[in-house]
């Protein structure tokens, strides 16, 4: 019944195919016909809207055209005003422009007239004053005689006072220089103070270059013990980190249960590749009897074979628990090329192995050398151990041995280092006392020869001084006879007073004439700048003019083109009325063809859709039968494989036949057997139980071995991490260390010669280097505190300008003392320093140049630091524009001058 129904099925599929065959022939060509009305109905459209929007355009166009028309008559009438304006301003201006000519020929006879009075008056202001000047003349020539006669003996008195006062000064200053005779007889004792001074500074120079030697000969030798040191250093610690990487991996099965027997091996070097092949896995069990895998001790048996030939065994070859001897005893080494050979004599249990991995069983299985096993390998890391453990002790007793060297370098340096500051203070000192013995004999020298210098101006100023008073005394009795020979005259002082009133009356007559010129001058003037002013309107209204004419010609061209285009643009609208007919008829044609066109399409699509409907329905029916069928087959066939199964399973568990299990159950084969729902049940709870249990994994094993494969491969990166880790920390922390060492060091060495070269430059106090805000050196800020003679303790903030600069003086030259630098730039640094301080300055670099080989180039423009210098260079301009460089050298210009 399922076969025919399929066939019936199958028959009808084909006929609604072959419909829906016809349908889809037929709608290609409908669907091009549709296609093709759909187009010309778009483009009739689309011709009709580009109608419209000229239509449009032309429209706009006409009102912008009415628009610009309306805009061009305005401009007309303006340009034909403003031309109006601009003839008007022409004929005003040409008017002005006659009437300041006219004017201006008037002016020309007033002028000279004008000028003609003023001459007159000129001549008789300057008859008058001329009067007056002789006049005043006169007077004044009396005048100032008795004036100056007056001024002379009054001067005369004056003087001769002053010179008697100050002549009865000098011979009081000469009584009392005459008395003081003590200062010459301490001299002689100045010099020899001096001289003995310079031989002791002689010799502490001599002391200071010594200690400054053996300081630098120590520098030196700490400097070569620094480099074997250092090498030993990271020897050893390589070597360390090598032993403990080494420890940790062999030791990793420290904490297991069993332990493996691979552990408790020693074998001899170039061997561990022989015995990993020759036992391979068998290293992996342990030796205590308890675990899963294990060696048992089975004691010497006499009925042991011998090995063949000249095998040797391993045992001797390797050092075991007793557990392993008697295999080891079965195990003979020999050479790669005689295993083949004597392989054919091995008794049972015997192998052979060649010292690269080769190996040969008594059961004729032979396998090549390959690479070295995990067990070969571990075995020979285990040697290895062994070699840089030895290895790194002598290491590390080579690194104790330089540095206890770079230690006894470093103690040298420190010794020779306190020697040297010893040797230079001890030079200073003397050198102190050297320029203060001196100062003290320069004193006393330019002491006596100032008093003999000053008495001899005394005695030759009281000389001077007694002539002077007696020249004061003459010039007196000179100015009184004159004064007594001048008498005042009335006569002169009238003829003076009316002059003067007859130059007044000159004067006001010519500024009243000079007045009149200036004023006709200055209309002339601007009579002239307004004819400019007015020649220059009329052009410019003239080129008004002429400019409105042509923008009423241009304006009125733009027009009659405007009416032109506006003449032509009226016709259009007819034109587009025409056109538009056309284009909505064949819009009536192209709607009409497409729709017909569409109706015929849609029909089309109807009749194709229900030919697919059909089809699909008939191919629905006909898969319903076929999976009706299949299935029927299916369950057949499933009910035969289940009865084999189960005859199988019940042949294969209980060693029976299907009939058989009545008698198994006691059953009688015409008895009725347990409910289903029962035996369902009890299936169900046994099959819930064995779920309980889990699935078995048959690749658990794998899994297991991959996984541990990565386990130990993450702790091994784990454990090189962690040592890189430890190792860079040590190395951070030893150079940490010697950072700190090193830094101190230097601290003291430059904070005990900041504390002297600050006491020098500022001539006594005290100052001191502290680290501030941690307590490690390496991460500690500088701080500095200064007590400048007078003052309390502070920070350097809080000093004067002066007082810093000198501060921070004492701080570069320090740091100069502990490290000599070839050169040394001080620009202005003596800038903010007054004159005492600055020759401290310069005393302190006097000092540095001789306890050091330091060149200092000093930027100045303070006279004193300049005459201190050994040479001066400086730039100069002889001649402007043109700049030259000069040098002095001031020690051989001192020597030329005393030549001179």
């Amino acid at each position: 019944a399922a076969l025919r129904d399929v066939a019936e099925a199958t028959r009808i599929q084909a006929e609604t195919a072959r419909h829906q065959a016809v349908a889809a022939h037929a709608l290609p060509h409908l669907r091009e016909v549709e296609a093709a009305a759909a187009a010309a109905l778009v483009r009739v459209r689309r011709a009709l809207e580009d109608l419209e929007a000229e239509d449009r355009r032309n429209r706009q166009r006409t009102d912008e055209l009415v628009r610009r028309m309306a805009e061009l008559d305005a401009d007309l009438a303006r340009e034909a005003g403003l031309a109006s304006d601009a003839e008007a301003s022409v004929n005003r201006f040409s008017e002005e422009e006659a009437r300041l000519t006219a004017e201006g020929a008037g002016s020309v006879e007033a002028r000279a007239e004008a000028l003609k009075q003023q001459g007159l008056a000129e001549t008789a202001l300057a008859a008058a004053e001329a009067a007056q000047s002789r006049a005043q003349s006169a007077l004044a020539d009396i005048t100032a005689r008795r004036s100056a006669f007056e001024r002379a003996h009054r001067d005369a008195a004056d003087r001769a006072a002053r010179h008697r006062l100050e002549r009865e000064g000098l011979e009081r200053s000469l009584l009392a220089l005459d008395a003081n005779t003590g200062v010459g007889t301490a001299i002689d004792a100045l010099r020899d103070t001096v001289t003995a001074a310079e031989a002791d500074l002689r010799d502490a120079d001599a002391s200071s270059g010594a200690a400054r030697m053996a300081a630098a000969a120590a520098r030196e030798a700490e400097q070569k013990a620094r480099v074997p040191q250092s090498e030993a250093d990271r020897t050893a610690q390589r070597l360390e980190t090598e032993v403990r990487t080494l420890q940790k991996l062999l030791s990793g099965s420290s904490s297991d249960l069993w332990p493996p027997v691979l552990d408790q091996l020693a074998v001899q070097k170039g061997y561990e590749t022989a015995l990993g092949a020759a036992l391979g896995d068998d290293l992996d069990a342990s030796s205590n009897p308890s675990a899963p895998a294990h060696w048992r001790d089975m004691g010497e048996h006499a009925s042991d074979p011998p090995l063949p030939g000249d095998a040797e065994p391993l045992q001797g070859k390797v050092r075991a628990p007793a557990a392993m001897l008697r295999r080891l005893r079965q195990i003979g080494v020999v050479a790669r090329s005689d295993g083949p050979r004597l392989m054919a004599q091995l008794k049972v249990g015997q192998r052979l192995v060649s010292k690269e991995g080769d190996l040969w069983r008594w059961d004729g299985f032979a396998a090549a050398a390959e690479a070295p096993t995990p067990a070969a390998r571990r075995l020979a890391e285990k040697n290895r151990l062994g070699d840089l453990e030895r290895e790194a002790q002598i290491a590390r007793e080579n690194a104790e041995a330089a540095r206890e060297a770079f230690e006894a370098a470093q103690g040298k340096v420190r010794q020779a280092v306190q020697a040297e500051t010893l040797a230079i203070d001890v030079a200073r000192d003397l050198r102190r006392k050297l320029d203060q013995s001196r100062e003290l004999l320069a004193a006393a020298e330019r002491k006596i020869a100032d008093m003999a210098s000053r008495r001899a101006s005394l005695v030759e100023g009281a000389g001077r001084l007694a002539a002077s008073e007696a020249e004061a005394g003459v010039a007196r009795r000179q100015a009184e006879e004159g004064l007594a020979s001048l008498a005042p005259s009335p006569e002169l002082e009238a003829a003076l007073a009316h002059a003067g009133a007859h130059v007044a009356q000159c004067r006001a007559v010519a500024v009243q004439a000079r007045a009149a010129v200036q004023t006709l001058e200055r209309e002339d003037a601007l009579r002239r700048e307004r004819l400019g002013l007015v020649a220059s309107e009329i052009a410019r209204w003239r080129e008004r003019v002429a400019r409105s004419h042509e923008a009423r010609a241009e304006a009125a061209n733009r027009r009659q083109a405007a009416e032109a285009e506006a003449a032509v643009l009226a016709d259009a609208p007819d034109t587009f009325l025409v056109r538009r007919r056309e284009l909505v008829a064949l819009t009536g044609e192209a709607e009409a063809g497409r729709k017909a066109a569409a109706d015929d399409l849609a029909r089309a699509e109807t009749h194709h859709a229900e030919a697919d409907k059909a089809a699909r329905l008939a191919l629905d029916a006909l898969s319903g039968l076929r999976e009706a069928r299949a299935a029927s087959e299916a369950r057949v066939e499933a009910a035969r494989a289940r009865l084999d199964d189960v005859t199988r399973a019940i042949t294969d568990n209980l060693d029976t036949t299907p009939s058989g299990l009545f008698a198994l159950a006691g059953i009688d084969a015409g008895d009725m057997l347990p409910p289903a729902t029962e035996t369902e049940r009890r299936l169900l709870a046994l099959k819930s139980d064995r779920e309980r249990l889990g699935a078995v994994n048959l690749r658990a094993e794998d899994e297991l071995t991959d996984i541990e494969a990565k386990r130990d491969a993450l702790v091994k990166e784990r454990d090189d991490l962690t040592e890189a880790i430890r190792r860079l920390r040590q190395a951070i922390g030893s150079l940490n260390r010697e950072g700190r060492e090193r830094l101190l060091a230097a601290f003291e060495i430059v904070n005990g010669h900041f504390k002297r070269l600050f006491g020098v430059l500022f001539g006594g106090g005290e100052a001191e280097l502290t680290l501030v805000d941690s307590d490690d050196p390496l991460e500690a800020g500088l701080e500095i505190l200064a007590r400048p003679p007078g003052k309390k303790p502070q920070t350097m903030t809080l000093l004067s300008g002066g007082e810093q600069a000198l501060t921070a003086t004492a701080l570069i030259f320090a740091v100069f003392l502990t490290n000599p630098a070839p050169i040394c730039v001080l620009d202005e640094v003596d800038a903010p320093l007054d004159d005492a301080n600055v020759e401290r300055y310069c005393d302190l670099l006097r000092d540095m140049t001789q306890q050091t080989e330091t060149r200092f180039v000093v930027i100045t423009h303070n006279p004193i630091t300049m005459a201190r210098m050994d040479r001066l260079f400086g730039v100069t301009m002889a001649e402007r524009g043109v700049s030259q460089l000069v040098s002095v050298d001031l020690d051989t210009a001192e020597q030329i001058r005393e030549a001179v």
